[in-house]
């Protein structure tokens, strides 16, 4: 496997929040290349939408086993959401995909999580992909914790695409006001 070449800076601007998922797929054309299959190796990605059907359909079991046998539990902005299970060494905080396997890669790569699907590294415009699955499948504007929370990210250095500040997402003033000096919780 090799890395793919980058593509040109001026295609970032291309993804929005806004952009549709069938433009963002096209973008994120899947990869099995090293750097992409490198965060395989320290998570998982976050499932969305259908994600968990077709990986049990994929493996043929049900729903419920495959929660209960390969998905764990986050939270992320204030969002409870499934991912494939990590295999952590001892003592890290991390661990390796369960569905990655160091010869073959990915093994469900045909219908692996969206989120995994929008995070491909090796191309120029890889982190856009992932702020863009962030805004659109975990950030809930509706949420005043998600909100709080995601403006911690943006302070902390997090990535923004057009669309994705804070007053793009909470167009309200006084709400966003209110949000962020906890007048609503």
């Amino acid at each position: 496997m090799k890395n793919c070449s980058l593509i040109p800076k001026e295609l970032i601007n291309i993804i929005t929040k806004n952009t549709p998922l069938k433009e963002v797929l096209r973008l994120a054309a899947p990869c099995r290349c090293d750097a992409c299959n490198n965060g395989c190796k320290f998570g998982s990605g976050s499932l969305a939408g259908d994600d968990a059907k077709r990986i049990a359909a994929f493996l043929g079991v049900s729903g419920e086993d495959l929660k209960k046998g390969f998905l764990e539990e986050i939270e992320l902005f204030n969002k409870r959401l499934l991912r494939p299970k990590l295999i952590k060494e001892k003592g890290k905080p991390y661990g390796k995909c369960m569905f990655y396997d160091d010869n073959k890669g990915c093994t469900i790569h045909e219908v692996k999580p969206l989120e995994c699907k929008t995070s491909i590294q090796c191309k120029g415009y890889g982190e856009e992909l992932s702020v863009w699955f962030m805004l659109n499948h975990v950030v809930d504007a509706g949420s005043p914790e998600s909100i709080r929370q995601y403006a911690q990210y943006i302070k902390s250095g997090g990535r923004l695409i057009p669309g994705a500040s804070l007053e793009e997402l909470v167009p309200d003033k006084e709400r966003l006001r209110k949000i962020l000096s906890y007048e609503l919780l």
